[in-house]
């Protein structure tokens, strides 16, 4: 049984390693693309292309779900959930949302103000005043939605539920991301930048967590699990 755990847990460091490594592998490639201006034409084309899809129905879909990726909403949303983790006895899992949530903040805001990239002019509105690159929704969705899945997923026994909950985080995140480029206050590229971002802070995060066991994945103690024999 010890061997199977074992071999679990190093199939698991080795796919958080190599998954972390190419994110940040890939980040840096796509930054200095968008610093030699080698983005212009694909950020153009796919803003253009979507921008093209535009209607007021859909406008105020892509307003909700960019609603749901702003800091606010996230910070807000982040700390109710610590606070029902923290009640629900699950201490480790919501030490775990919030370095993962402080960390992205952090992340975002010293990316930011490293590549101080110039915000588009936006389709819908006005642009924010802070920069472009990386896109602080994708980055901070991708880091809130995908924790919390990696928490409630990990007592599911069932594999295809597990898969729903991951699919509809992805799709969630996606829509998120798409918000930002439809509403025309991020390059396509940003968002891109802000999950590559994630996806490497999220991957450390959880080869930390496994590398010095506390479990702070595995959710919301479940009552009376503590009595229950090994």
């Amino acid at each position: 049984m010890d061997k199977r755990k074992d071999i679990k847990l190093g199939v698991f460091l080795i796919a958080g390693i190599v998954t972390a490594s190419t994110a940040l592998f890939f980040f840096g490639w796509l930054a200095e693309e968008m610093l030699d201006a080698d983005t212009t034409q694909f950020d153009e084309f796919v803003r253009t292309a979507i921008h093209r899809l535009a209607s007021p129905s859909l406008t105020v879909a892509m307003e909700i779900f960019s609603f749901l990726g702003s800091v606010a909403f996230l910070v807000g949303l982040t700390v109710v959930t610590i606070w029902i983790l923290i009640s629900l006895h699950g201490d480790q899992a919501a030490t775990m949302l919030a370095t993962t949530m402080a960390g992205g903040v952090v992340l975002d805001e010293v990316l930011k103000y490293s590549f101080q990239r110039s915000r588009p002019v936006a389709f819908f509105g006005t642009s924010p005043t802070s920069y472009s690159f990386p896109s602080g929704h994708a980055l901070g969705s991708m880091c809130f939605y995908g924790a919390l899945a990696v928490i409630f997923s990990a007592r599911i026994v069932k594999r295809t539920v597990r898969m729903s909950i991951y699919s509809g985080t992805l799709l969630l995140v996606g829509a998120i991301g798409v918000s930002r480029i439809y509403l025309g206050v991020h390059y396509p590229s940003d968002v891109i930048a802000g999950y590559l971002a994630a996806i490497f802070w999220v991957g450390s995060v959880g080869l930390t967590l496994k590398l010095f066991p506390g479990q702070a994945a595995n959710g919301p103690e479940q009552p009376g699990s503590a009595s229950k024999p090994s």
